[in-house]
């Protein structure tokens, strides 16, 4: 494939480079026109989605970069999903009275790395989608930094953040040295033809890298801590689109890299999610700060995730790639209704604040409840059908483990269900302490937007990303 060939494969990442590079030139020289910015990220992130929607298929820079049905269905989502974030995130940051035209220009930085990463082909794409992703990431957590818990959080976030860098930048290092070559496909060449200890060392210091990117116990540990002291509406943007970015990088890797290793990659992952689900589900319990919990929350969902990833088949990657469109829309919408919410101009972040909110904003309450709802997995909300994927998948599989490793997840969502309800009850039948302030148009039109997507829209919603999600696994070449 010729180079002008394989640019036409990258014209959605053109699109989003160019688009940040003269959105920043121009926030330089005008830094009060944020709002003509953002909505100019908005069209810029559109476009985007258009090109990767339509644009051709196939393999470019020498095998670097793949653009296929499974590239395609994931960077429409993740760069949807930066567009309702900016909004989101603009508007909160004019009411704290911070105007930082970076805000949207890092959105598309952050953007254009998770692009990457869902079209990586081999270890050096892979390693730069992710660090152009996690950059941008580490500075929008310190966003704010007239506040010392958002500049904690960044810091804290860009230390473990640097570790994890090491972990992939190792497994990476050793996957080449071992196996001679960094595509994915010349490794799976070597993998097949009986690869030495040294590749299946490196591949477990990549997983361990990625499962800090998707926040995976036991590499979860910033989890918490970010999620609390960062910008609400910043946290709603990473909670939700990196993570679909990094599964898609995880499954393009374990599929295209080391299918015939799945012996040996099930079990970890086998394990990771367990971890995943159990941390989730009893660390939860203990938290009364909102942000917090549902990082616990988050954790726990990437588990399951992860245990539709450790199907190893088409029908499990189907499920992750269901699983994680309609977990962030929840997500979404949940941090959109935290935004929305304070008293006497202090935002409401923690359980107890939320007190007889059901009597004062009905709708936001409702919305809250349907996210909770859904995240318990209760059916017929969205987090249900997710979870039905995801355990169809697993039970599917001829193999105990991941049997028993189903079974076991159900438990551990039976457990987290205990914070869901406690949020519900103390909304609708606590006591207020006092009356809340107005709430934004925006972060009220995302709210009720996504509410309605976890229920009833998610049962149409469901005939369309079904069949996409199923196109998009079976261009990982599984059977």
């Amino acid at each position: 494939m010729n180079f002008e060939t394989s640019l036409s494969l990258a014209v959605p990442e053109l699109i989003l480079a160019g688009g940040a590079l003269v959105l920043l030139v121009a926030g330089a020289f005008s830094p009060r026109s944020t709002t003509a910015i953002m909505w100019a990220s908005i069209l810029v992130l559109l476009g985007a989605t258009w090109a990767a929607a339509v644009g051709p298929l196939g393999r470019g820079f020498s095998g670097g970069m793949i653009s296929d049905q499974a590239s395609a269905f994931a960077k429409v989502a993740i760069y949807l999903a930066s567009a309702v974030a900016l909004p989101l995130g603009q508007k909160w940051f004019e009411r704290q009275s911070v105007r930082n035209f970076e805000f949207p220009v890092l959105v598309l930085l952050a953007a254009l790395g998770m692009g990457m990463m869902a079209s990586a082909g081999d270890l050096i794409s892979l390693y730069v989608g992710v660090e152009l992703q996690s950059l941008a990431l580490y500075v929008l957590a310190a966003m704010h930094r007239e506040n010392a818990k958002a500049s904690e959080a960044g810091l804290k976030y860009f230390v473990l953040g640097a570790l994890s860098s090491g972990l992939l930048l190792y497994g990476a290092s050793l996957i080449y040295g071992f196996a001679g070559s960094t595509l994915f496909t010349d490794i799976a060449v070597a993998v097949t033809s009986g690869a030495n200890t040294g590749v299946l060392f490196g591949l477990i210091f990549l997983i361990c890298g990625l499962a800090f990117k998707v926040s995976a116990a036991p590499f979860h540990m910033w989890t918490p801590d970010v999620y609390e002291g960062a910008p609400t509406p910043v946290v709603a943007f990473f909670a939700a689109a990196p993570k679909l970015a990094a599964m898609v990088l995880f499954a393009r890797v374990l599929t295209e890299g080391f299918e015939g290793a799945i012996d040996q990659w099930r079990q970890v992952l086998v394990v990771i999610a367990l971890f995943s689900i159990f941390v989730g589900a009893f660390a939860g319990l203990a938290q009364k700060n909102l942000k917090r919990l549902w990082a616990y929350s988050s954790i726990a969902n990437v588990g399951y995730a992860i245990l539709g990833l450790a199907a190893g088949n088409a029908e499990g990657v189907q499920a992750m790639l269901v699983f994680m469109v309609l977990y962030m829309v929840d997500v979404t919408g949940f941090f959109a209704c935290l935004t929305a919410l304070s008293r006497a101009g202090v935002a409401m972040e923690t359980i107890d604040d939320m007190a007889g909110l059901f009597k004062q904003r009905p709708g936001i309450a409702l919305a809250m409840t349907a996210f909770s709802l859904s995240a318990l997995g209760l059916p017929p909300f969205s987090g249900f059908w997710a979870k039905f994927y995801v355990f169809k998948a697993a039970i599917g599989v001829q193999d105990p483990m991941i049997q028993i490793a189903a079974v076991l997840g159900l438990v551990g969502s039976v457990v987290a269900a205990f914070y869901y309800l406690r949020l519900i009850k103390t909304m609708w039948f606590d006591t207020a302490p006092s009356q809340t302030d107005a709430i934004p148009g925006e972060a009220r039109a995302i709210a009720y937007g996504a509410a309605l997507f976890s229920f009833p829209l998610v049962l149409g919603a469901l005939i369309f990303i079904d069949p996409l999600a199923h196109a998009a696994a079976a261009a990982f070449g599984l059977s």
